[in-house]
């Protein structure tokens, strides 16, 4: 019995510094609503609710030394209802087939496509032919082609488009797009390639936000045309349309991508350049400085103009989460208590959790989070051994900057090698070459121009933000083109990312040598990611791409058609090759309308084209897999495994692994979750 209370017995010490924990069991609830395939029957929501009643009572009634654990269980409980509730508060209709014809609906986004192609987000949609209880409560379209008009927020719109539901993942694990849709309520995507006809123009009182965002966008890239002009009004907006897809991605090349995203960084250097200016403005005047609680007001306009760059910023889950902080941060100036603190990271992260579960899953909110942490972490670690005032004024603050890119760095980055299958490999240098002049530059003049933007006087503050916004592009063009800039490395299973994480959150949360232990945990995760195997076949979901995995890479079974599929494989399996090149690696052989291939022991072959089906009997003569684009009527041959168009239907996109007993196929399309649309 001493044994097993001895865990509890630690608890209870370390009473005082358990709460950042609280977000950790949170998150281990949403994870458990999210995991299984199938949606959690009223049973589990029975149980979750009894064990979150059942932790109160004990939180009130039971014995100090359980409250821990009761605690902890309470959150599991809390976490996997809050996550049920806000599913079934979103749920709105999928469409459940494929549509073309007239589509009207109101602008409520515009943004870009990885083609570099504007795409609308509309609500309010109507669809010929399909009753309002079938209709997508909101719809994205790829526009393809010139415009009479330049779209904007808040007007109606008709065009004659495809649509589609939301794309079901390229691969069995692989990231699930319809998840994510379903949690914006997006319930079909598409595209047209006819004009767009305005209907009706934007209302003066409609999207306000929306409204005033592409205003600034446009005044902004008006005035200071380019690459420049729109990086400009990427920071202040946090709208990215004007900003070209290879821009965007010497960005993310370059490690540099995180400066246009609205989070952490922006809203810190807003909140410090505003707090700075007020209180250093109000010492100026030593009567005010004397009567006046300077810090204080200076605390306070800082909260407001953080809030003010949340509400342009469109709040995606890093911006809120910085601004969560940074207002826990300026409240406990105002009530003269600590500002920074593991404290005020888990509140943040409790808030957000609470009210927006999905984000645990998204990469935003996990490299967020654990820059952050890190960064907290790492600083108070240091602070009794290195601290900035026995540097020089000159050395100080280009060793702060060295360490935070470097735990930065460190701590996001194989979060962004699990979701992007990509490492910026000179990263550090891009950012210690790039940030000081955002911190000098660019965002002390994005706050000024916000401040003389009424006066109509912000010309001169955009002016020095174009500036720096032309330094930080060259820096990430010069980066991106550095020889080796690229590092790819292939998905991790299901399991490494949730014990990194917690790793590192038991490395940087628990008290004593035994937060040392975290680092065993962290490096079984790294060896779990070194393990993982690839399938060896991917059939794409309408049979018209096969990937076979040899010793050059996947080979793919033709260099055009299936894009979507074939750069989502080569992704995940940490491999820098385009279509094309993985077309030419050796593993198919045969014309374009039967390409045969290897698995193993088995022979295999992928028929496509008019016609390819009376072929199937021949096949299955000489193969034991069949791959088919249409659909077969006929008997199939003993012995032989036919995945055609109706298999498919069923089960996605199929990853084939070679068996004893025949080839064994792992289905994308597996389970009936409320965004799968099977329901």
């Amino acid at each position: 019995m001493r044994a097993l209370a001895l865990p509890l017995v630690a608890l209870a010490e370390a009473r005082g510094f358990l709460f950042p924990w609280v977000p950790v069991f949170l998150g281990i609830g949403i994870g458990l609503w999210f995991a299984p395939a199938e949606e959690p029957g009223p049973a589990l929501y029975l149980a979750a609710l009894a064990l979150l009643a059942g932790g109160i009572a004990g939180r009130l009634r039971g014995p100090e030394l359980l409250h821990p654990p009761i605690i902890a269980a309470t959150c599991i409980a809390a976490g996997f209802l809050a996550a049920g509730f806000r599913a079934q508060t979103v749920a709105a209709p999928i469409l459940g087939f494929h549509y073309y014809g007239a589509v009207e609906g109101r602008v409520v986004a515009i943004d870009r496509s990885q083609s570099d192609a504007m795409r609308l987000t509309l609500d309010r949609v109507v669809l010929e032919r399909t009753s309002p209880e079938r209709t997508p409560e909101r719809v994205r379209l790829t526009i393809h082609g010139e415009q009479p008009f330049t779209p904007e927020p808040g007007m109606v719109v008709m065009l004659t488009g495809h649509l589609d539901a939301p794309l079901a993942p390229a691969e069995p694990g692989g990231f699930d797009f319809r998840r994510m849709a379903f949690f914006d309520r997006l319930g079909a995507v598409g595209y047209t390639r006819t004009p767009v006809v305005l209907l009706e123009p934007a209302d003066p009182g409609a999207a306000p936000v929306a409204r005033l965002r592409a205003g600034i966008r446009t005044a902004v890239q008006d005035r200071f045309p380019g690459e420049a002009g729109a990086f400009a009004a990427a920071v202040l907006t946090g709208d990215y349309a004007g900003i070209s897809a290879a821009t965007m991605e010497d960005m993310r090349r370059s490690g540099l991508a995180h400066i246009l995203a609205i989070s952490g960084l922006n809203m810190s250097l807003i909140a410090g350049f505003v707090f700075a200016i007020v209180r250093y403005g109000l010492a100026l005047s030593p009567p005010l400085a004397l009567r006046l609680p300077t810090k204080k007001i200076a605390a306070g306009a800082a909260f407001l103009a953080t809030g003010f760059y949340l509400l342009m910023s469109g709040g995606n889950v890093a911006t809120l989460r910085a601004f969560v902080m940074i207002a826990f941060m300026l409240a406990a100036i105002l009530a003269d208590r600590r500002a920074l603190s593991m404290r005020t990271f888990a509140l943040a992260a409790t808030i957000i959790l609470l009210w927006q579960p999905e984000a645990l899953l998204e990469a935003g909110f996990q490299m967020s989070f654990a820059a952050t942490g890190a960064l907290i972490w790492g600083f108070n670690g240091l602070r009794e051994r290195v601290h900035p005032r026995t540097m020089s004024r000159l050395v100080a603050p280009i060793f702060m900057l060295f360490l935070s890119s470097l735990i930065g760095g460190l701590s996001t980055g194989p979060y962004a090698a699990a979701h992007f299958n990509r490492i910026a490999v000179y990263g550090l240098l891009g950012n210690l070459i790039a940030v000081p002049v955002m911190e000098l530059l660019v965002m002390p003049a994005a706050a000024l121009s916000a401040l003389l933007a009424p006066l109509g006087a912000a010309t001169p503050a955009l002016w020095v933000m174009e500036l720096g916004a032309r330094w930080i592009l060259w820096v990430a063009h010069w980066v991106a083109a550095l020889p080796g800039s690229l590092g790819a490395v292939p998905s991790p299973g299901p399991w490494v990312l949730p014990l990194l994480t917690l790793g590192g959150l038991w490395l940087m949360l628990w008290r004593g040598q035994a937060r040392h232990a975290g680092i065993a945990v962290m490096a079984l995760s790294f060896w779990l990611w070194s393990q993982n195997e690839r399938p060896p076949l991917l059939v794409a979901s309408d049979g018209a791409l096969v990937g076979l995995m040899g010793p050059q890479g996947r080979a793919l079974s033709t260099p055009r058609g299936g894009g979507f599929a074939a750069e989502t494989w080569l992704e995940n399996d940490g491999d820098l090759a385009d279509q094309p090149t993985a077309a030419d690696r050796q593993g198919f052989d045969g014309p374009r309308e039967a390409r045969r291939f290897r698995l193993g022991a088995l022979e295999g072959v992928a028929l496509k084209g008019q016609g390819a089906a009376a072929l199937v009997p021949e096949a299955c003569a000489t193969a034991r897999l069949v791959i088919l684009t249409s659909r077969h009527k006929g008997e199939v041959p003993e012995g032989c495994l036919l995945i055609d168009e109706a298999v498919l239907d069923h089960t996605g996109s199929l990853a084939v692994w070679p068996d004893a007993d025949g080839p064994r196929l792992q289905p994308a399309r597996a389970g009936n979750r409320l965004w799968s649309g099977a329901q």
